[in-house]
């Protein structure tokens, strides 16, 4: 067998093989040798068909099965005597097998880039450091309130956190626009379910109201030929309904399992909530600032497969949690996979760095360690026992938890030969920044 490889691109390869006739026309006469001995031909006993009759009959049947065994080893063995990873299966073109002339074949794939650590030592990683204050507290008291206020119907005009009741018909170059109208929509002003300019023109509005909306799809957009195309809505108010939040009383501080104490023992409650979650959030952005702080000490060459696979991985993850929010990703201009590009390009590149910090500092992912998450994660459950069962019944479920472990262990590996300073940081700007004073002020 002949092998030749060329490099067509920082990562991309070009592989030429020839597997010379004598080895496929060896292959093929050894498995109608053994072909010969089980096989039943009409005029001859089981076993008993001269080679030449079972060669006309099954040698062009045997002859691919062989060519096709062929491409797949010497591939492989190749791809081994050269040392080379690829990162997803080749495109084989062109192939040429004819009789007589052997199998040559040309395999065009892409390589793992290799992977060598800067100098650790000089990481500079800062860690969060956040106290939870009673103020916290008590802003957190009116996210629960919000969470469980009843809507009222209003007469007063519309505002941004109100929820509206239209009716709306969309057209396009005086076209009725095909899944662009519905009635009884119940719309949430501010959430940004819509398209732009849609929730914002009916600010203001009342009960009764018809506003007609002159809009754009925005660019990209799921439908190629909407996008950045404009839009005419017709829009009828129907309702307009405003929050009204419960009153901090056993009725509510029973819907979250407080049935004694009163306002104190709730607040006791939700700061304990809030000081699990403080921890957890913590760790998690502590672990995203050693992971932006090691991609950015390393410059590397990116497969593109890979990042094609990963921008449609979160393109679909993405259209899946607007599904579940009860959100058509079609209706908004959910965009197209190549929009998660950027990102896409970083997780590759931060998943073969810390591939290749497990590989030099060896963490394991310890039965202790596994152990030790899994009860730190069913802490949080009403019944802790029930979320053990169900991750040690499954062993694809555990997997998760190893890998989990195992990035624990590497990331705590790096940080002990980094530089490490801490920083102050409020509990709002902790958790998913701003969340808890801008659900205040909307609602206020």
């Amino acid at each position: 067998m002949q092998v030749s490889i060329e490099n067509s691109g920082a990562l991309e390869r070009r592989m030429m093989v020839q597997v010379p006739e004598e080895q496929i026309s060896a292959q093929v006469k050894e498995k109608l040798g053994e072909l010969m001995r089980s096989v039943r031909i009409d005029g001859f006993r089981p076993g008993k068909a001269p080679f030449v009759v079972v060669q006309r009959q099954f040698g062009e049947r045997v002859r691919n099965d062989v060519l096709g065994d062929l491409l797949r080893k010497s591939f492989s063995d190749a791809l081994q005597s050269h040392d080379l990873r690829p990162v997803a299966d080749p495109v084989f073109d062109p192939v040429f097998a004819e009789l007589g002339s052997g199998l040559s074949y040309t395999a065009t794939f892409e390589v793992y880039p290799e992977v060598k650590l800067a100098a650790l030592n000089e990481l500079s990683i800062k860690r969060p450091v956040c106290e939870i204050a009673d103020s916290d507290i008590d802003a957190m008291l009116e996210v629960l309130r919000r969470q469980h206020a009843t809507w009222e119907e209003t007469s007063r005009a519309a505002a941004i956190g109100d929820r509206l009741v239209v009716d709306f018909a969309g057209t396009v170059d005086g076209e009725l626009l095909e899944r662009g109208s519905a009635t009884d929509h119940e719309m949430e002003l501010g959430a940004a379910n819509m398209i732009d300019g849609f929730e914002s023109g009916l600010v203001g509005a009342v009960a009764g109201d018809v506003r007609t909306l002159d809009l754009h799809f925005p660019t990209p957009y799921s439908r190629e030929d909407l996008a950045g195309k404009a839009v005419q809505f017709v829009v009828t108010v129907k309702q307009v309904k405003e929050r009204v939040l419960p009153a901090l009383d056993d009725e509510l501080f029973a819907k979250f399992g407080v049935t004694e104490g009163g306002l104190e023992a709730f607040r006791k409650e939700v700061s304990e909530n809030m000081s699990r979650e403080r921890d957890r959030a913590v760790l998690r952005n502590f672990n995203r600032g050693v992971m932006e702080s090691l991609s950015a000490a390393h410059e590397l060459d990116l497969p593109v497969t890979l990042i094609a696979v990963e921008a449609r991985r979160m393109h679909e993850e993405s259209r899946r949690n607007l599904t579940m929010r009860g959100v058509d990703p079609d209706r908004v201009g959910h965009p197209g996979p190549e929009v998660f590009g950027p990102q896409a390009q970083e997780r590759v590149k931060r998943g073969l760095l810390m591939a290749e910090v497990v590989r030099t500092s060896g963490v394991q992912a310890t039965p202790a360690k596994v152990r030790s998450m899994v009860e730190s994660m069913a802490a949080s459950y009403e019944e802790p026992e029930a979320l053990r069962r169900w991750y040690y019944s499954e062993p694809s479920r555990l997997q998760e938890i190893e890998a989990m472990c195992v990035e624990e262990e590497a990331v705590n590996w790096l940080v002990a030969q980094a530089t490490v300073t801490d920083e102050a940081i409020s509990f709002d700007d902790l958790m998913n920044p701003g969340q808890t004073r801008a659900q205040e002020q909307s609602a206020a």
